[in-house]
Formats: C-alpha cells, structure tokens, sequence
C-alpha cells in the first residue's frame, strides 16, 4: 500500500499523524493543533479542488456544523483554506469506535443500551431539525460510540440539505437520491427534497440493526434493494432472527418508523425515541430460543420424574 502524502505533514498548523477514513469527496485525518489539541482533520481531495459542487457541499457541511450546537454531536472547530489551496474543516475528536463495527460485533444488544443509543441519536438529529436541516445520511457510519460511556456524537453532515432550500440551489438533481440505500427512506428515492420524517426512518433502520443484528430488507444487491425498498413492506423486526422476538410494543414503535409513507410515522425523531424507550422499559425481554441447551436441560430433568 503506498504511503498517503498527507500523513505526516502540515495544514494550516494542523500536524496530521494518521489517516483514519476516507470518502468519495474528503480524507479524514487525526490531528494534532496548539490549540485545539487533538483533532479529526476533513480535508477535501485534490481532484476536487476545483470541483465547485463538491467545494460547495463541502462548505455546506461546515456551514451546517457550524449551526448545530449539540453535546451529541462533534464540534466544527475550523474551515479554512491552505496557502497551497487545499481546503480542510477541523472537527472535534470523538473517543470510541463507529457504531457500524459496534452493532457488527455485539448487537443484538441489550434493550436498555439500544435505548440510550437512540435517545441520543434522535437528540442529535432533532438538534438539526430545529435549524431547519435535515440529514439525509444517518447511517452507523456516521456516528461514533463509545462502549465504556455510552456516550454517542453524530460526525458530520456531508449531505445533510436545509429544509428551506429552493430549486435554484439544491445539489442534487431532480430524479437522482443520495444517501445510503440499506439506511435511505423510500421517499428519497425519487430525488425530491425530504423532509425531517426521511431521519426518523434512518433512525429506525438503526434501532432495527441494533435489537436484532440485521437490516429490514434482505435484498441481495443494490438493484434489489431499490425494488423492495419501493414495493415491498419490512421485515417484521420479530421475524428477523429466529428465536428472537420482542414484546408487541416494541415491535410496533419500529416499524411505525420503518412506514412507507412519512405522514404515517411519528411527528418527530425525538417522539420515536421516546416511545421505543418506553417499550423497551416495559416490553422488552427477548423471547429466548428454547430449542437448543435450555431446552435439552429441561428434557433431561424430565426424563429424572417417574
């Protein structure tokens, strides 16, 4: 693997020391600044310095991070431009680990961790919606946790779009989607402007992914994915795993969030949150698969009573 020029280096007092993620518009870095210590360095790509939609979206977003002021999501420090014209956004460094290899790893997960890890996501998102900005990519990816506190912080709002936005100045054309599909709402796909209910639907995807360890659709490919996404219902989240199902309530908040149609879902990010809290306090318990040791343990002190 050849060694990437930046690491190593200096942007603007910013000493970048490892490369730690990489995007279709920027490299992300880890930092260090007399100032602001260590810090996550975005610095746009070099092909697409003169790229204006890519330098407009990538002002956007520090525009957008710059707008929300939350604890559940990271601090835009600084955008500048180097002497050389490389533009670059420091953000604040988030300890843990991105949710994504979490979930992989771990989930399902208990119920009340799911609950503190999307009460914390919807604070985050809803903080967004309250500046008239919507997502657009909530996605595990794009949030960073941390076991040992469980404490999360949504990373940045590449492709988030102001809900106020007009035809003249949107980014993406008319007809095309952006965001990740297996996380994407189904209303998104025609490339019309989404509203704060697309979120809540990302959302869902999560507290799916979370409480059963897969995703609401099995599609195969991307082709497939689009097709159900557009024709075909979610997977009931109890029948997602064998052996695993939760109590009704549960059940019902999710895929609630998981409707087809955004006028069906809840009014905000936060009221889903709250109410799959409230289900998974009082209707949580999983309903164990009994088939394989426990259940052999209760045919073996069967068979001691005569």
């Amino acid at each position: 693997m050849s060694r990437d020029p930046l690491t190593g280096t200096t942007i603007a007092g910013y000493a970048l020391e490892q490369r730690v993620g990489e995007g279709g518009t920027a490299t992300v870095y880890r930092a260090t600044h007399a100032q602001h210590g260590t810090v996550a360095l975005k610095v746009l790509r070099d092909k697409l310095r003169q790229d204006r939609t890519a330098v407009a979206r990538f002002l956007r977003e520090a525009s957008f991070g710059t707008r929300v002021q939350h604890p559940n999501v990271v601090k835009t420090l600084e955008l500048g431009q180097s002497p050389d014209g490389l533009h670059y956004l420091a953000i604040e460094w988030a300890a843990g680990e991105l949710l994504e290899g979490y979930a992989k790893r771990a989930a399902p997960l208990p119920p009340e961790e799911v609950a503190t890890i999307i009460t914390q996501i919807a604070a985050a998102v809803h903080a967004a919606h309250a500046n008239g900005i919507v997502h657009r990519d909530l996605k595990p990816e794009n949030l960073m946790y941390d076991p040992a506190t469980r404490n999360v912080k949504l990373l940045d709002f590449g492709i988030a779009t102001a809900t106020d936005v007009t035809p003249d100045e949107r980014l993406t054309r008319a007809g095309f989607f952006v965001g990740t599909l297996m996380y994407v709402a189904p209303e998104a796909l025609s490339g019309e402007i989404v509203t704060p209910a697309a979120d809540q639907y990302s959302l869902a995807c999560i507290a799916y992914l979370l409480l059963v360890g897969t995703l609401p659709y099995a599609a195969k490919s991307p082709r497939e994915m689009f097709t159900q996404l557009l024709s075909q219902p979610p997977i009931m989240l109890n029948k997602a795993k064998p052996g695993l199902a939760y109590g009704a309530s549960v059940e019902s908040v999710v895929m609630r969030g998981l409707a087809k149609d955004p006028k069906t879902r809840y009014a905000s990010v936060v009221d889903f949150a709250r109410e799959l809290e409230a289900a998974l306090s009082t209707d949580a318990t999983p309903a164990a698969d009994d088939s394989g040791l426990f259940s052999r343990m209760k045919g073996l002190f069967g068979k001691g009573k005569n």
